[in-house]
């Protein structure tokens, strides 16, 4: 999700979905995005680095390791489902309200192509054919970019409910996070953990999109 402080998010009677989920799982109390603007944190996040960039241009080809290589890598399965991407593969940089600066894995030569997939393709009702790991972007309407929250909040409620319900009975892990807040207050962004495995709760120990990225890797033994 995008462009919002945890203020704007958490306690907001516009965010009831979002709020029910913070509730049903963990909420990181003091969770940091890693710079400004967003293509930087979509990398850190994806890649551990900020690759030195320090805007939103486009396009990019990086070649250093990844989430997406590690886990091709290890013989496991990555895949990300963008809404608005033109085509499966697409390197386009726009196209309606689709932004490749939100889509990370498209500017890395070592992750192939096909993973790269319209969210038309997420595989609702049959969550047992998602890959090992799979990145779920709204386009810039429905990530609260250029929308309300409440806007944001109804489309994770109709497109990420059934998937977080699911992962309740079967040893799975959603994760809700945003890549940076509107410069009101630091950087402070909202991150809830949910899944079978995760103990409800409020947790304040500083995370940042570092730390959610080593989560991953560390869950399925990638570094």
């Amino acid at each position: 999700m995008e462009n919002h402080a945890y203020n704007q998010v958490i306690g907001s009677g516009d965010a009831p979905y979002i709020n029910a989920l913070a509730r049903q799982g963990a909420l990181f109390t003091a969770s940091y995005a890693a710079t400004h603007p967003s293509e930087p944190n979509y990398l850190a996040l994806f890649s551990g680095s900020t690759q030195g960039l320090t805007d939103d241009s486009c396009p990019h080809r990086f070649t250093t390791p990844n989430l997406g290589s590690e886990l091709i890598a290890a013989h496991l399965s990555f895949a990300g489902y963008s809404e608005g991407l033109p085509a499966t593969g697409s390197y386009a940089c726009s196209a309606g309200n689709y932004a490749r600066k939100h889509v990370p894995w498209v500017h890395f030569a070592n992750v192939p192509a096909p993973p790269s997939r319209p969210h038309s393709g997420f595989p609702a009702g049959h969550y047992a054919n998602l890959p090992t790991v799979s990145f779920v972007i709204p386009d810039l309407c429905h990530d609260m970019h250029d929308c309300p929250v409440a806007v944001g909040d109804t489309w994770l409620r109709d497109h990420i409910a059934g998937y977080a319900n699911w992962a309740m009975t079967h040893d799975s892990l959603l994760i809700v996070t945003w890549d940076e807040d509107d410069d009101s207050s630091g950087n402070h962004i909202t991150t809830i953990f949910a899944g079978q495995m995760v103990r409800p709760g409020s947790y304040g120990q500083r995370i940042t999109h570092y730390s959610v990225l080593r989560t991953i890797e560390r869950l399925y033994h990638l570094r």
